[in-house]
């Protein structure tokens, strides 16, 4: 039989994203070693709220299918079916990592000849003489 884990109040179910073991460095960490807890994962279920939430026009900030950002010391790991599942409150939550298709300050043309964009990172293209 299946089980699943249905959040009260203002908890949510976070699945955990498997962490990358080759590190930016090309080093490669093998499975066992000490390493920090993941600090990303996608929702699988949130809880209705605080009761005064709906009175004052507060809804849950994320709902199931968001990938979000939280710190190593968020909530309590449990496993339930072989499952390993992080359950906390929504106010432990850093964030959400959202897809950005097209940059809010540069419309992802860039900022200029040889500067970046500090939102996205992308140069502006300059056209080169044929």
């Amino acid at each position: 039989m299946r089980h699943v884990l249905r959040p009260l109040f203002d908890q949510v179910v976070i699945k955990e994203l498997e962490p990358d073991r080759v590190r930016s460095s090309g080093l490669v960490v093998p499975p066992g070693t000490r390493e920090p807890p993941p600090q990303h994962g996608v929702v699988v279920a949130v809880g209705p709220g605080l009761d005064w939430w709906e009175s004052a026009g507060v809804k849950m900030p994320v709902a199931p299918g968001d990938h979000v950002v939280f710190p190593a010391s968020a909530g309590v790991w449990i496993e339930v079916d072989e499952e390993r599942l992080l359950v906390c409150a929504v106010r432990d939550l850093l964030g959400t990592l959202e897809e950005l298709s097209d940059c809010p300050l540069c419309h992802g043309e860039g900022p200029g000849e040889g500067d970046a964009c500090p939102v996205c990172g992308r140069t502006a293209e300059v056209p080169r003489p044929e």
